[in-house]
């Protein structure tokens, strides 16, 4: 698909009536064979969105408000823009409709069809969680030299340890847009078990993400891939909390399969 195409990065009117075809769909095989993914999928997963300004009319024209939390699963063949996942939201503020499961069906009618598998869409938003007793490198004192690209050879594992279950976290996520250039922050949650990493080695490994450029759902697959190459863990489970921008957050998340899918939750950040 060609960025003219795509409403990231350029000026885009208000939409003032509903209008799906406003979402636009981008290939996940695009990033991925960058990555070097094939199919079968390496992992299983989801990209849940956080939505905070939704809106639409009644039928006496009364405004009602309401959150969302929306769930696109990592197989599906396309992955939704963000700008326009947030302009079609948009578009329902001045339509009226005649019941908020009207308006449910409806988002979940044109988000499945954009990303060509079921979309779950349910009203309200999961609790603020720091997700228990993880790991923070962020305070590990360590050099940092790469900022970009990112970097697989600086994970390394610590032979010391043996094998570990272990859950670490980071703050320090940061990428940039590939359209725009603007940066991208998260919190990453990294759950595995087999030989341990070493944890500041982790930490290098994530800041290697400062300066590049690539859509969010992509970081994470990548980060997955990465460490799944480099450490071969019989359990890996990786998620970023994207802070919230025009309105939406994103949580990808990525695991080796039979993996539990890590509760609903939202950031103190987002």
């Amino acid at each position: 698909m060609s960025e003219v195409s795509i409403p990231l990065g350029r000026h885009v009117d208000y939409p003032t009536t509903y209008d799906a075809s406003l979402l636009v769909p981008i290939a996940r095989s695009n990033g991925r064979s960058e990555i070097g993914i094939t199919t079968p999928l390496p992992f299983i997963g989801h990209d849940r969105w956080h939505a905070y300004e939704l809106s639409w009319l009644d039928g006496r024209g009364k405004p009602h408000v309401a959150t969302a939390t929306i769930c696109v699963p990592a197989d599906t063949p396309n992955l939704v823009e963000s700008k326009s996942l947030k302009l079609y939201l948009n578009s329902f503020n001045s339509t009226a409709f005649d019941s908020y499961q009207d308006v449910r069906d409806r988002i979940i009618r044109d988000l499945s069809n954009a990303a060509g598998g079921d979309v779950a869409v349910t009203f309200g938003l999961p609790p603020v969680d720091r997700r228990g007793p993880a790991i923070l490198l962020d305070t590990l004192e360590t050099d940092i030299t790469c900022y970009g690209p990112p970097n697989a050879k600086l994970l390394e594992v610590d032979a010391t340890r043996g094998d570990v279950e272990e859950t670490l976290t980071s703050e320090l996520l940061k990428s940039n847009c590939p359209v725009t250039g603007q940066p991208d922050w998260a919190r990453v949650t990294i759950s595995y078990r087999g030989a341990a990493l070493d944890h500041a080695s982790v930490l290098r490994y994530l800041i290697s993400f400062r300066d590049h450029c690539e859509f969010h759902e992509q970081c994470v697959e990548r980060i997955y891939v990465d460490l799944l190459t480099r450490a071969a863990p019989s359990m890996l489970s990786v998620e970023a909390r994207y802070t919230r921008r025009g309105g939406l957050d994103i949580n990808p998340w990525r695991a080796t399969p039979g993996t539990p899918a890590p509760a609903a939750a939202r950031d103190e950040r987002q």
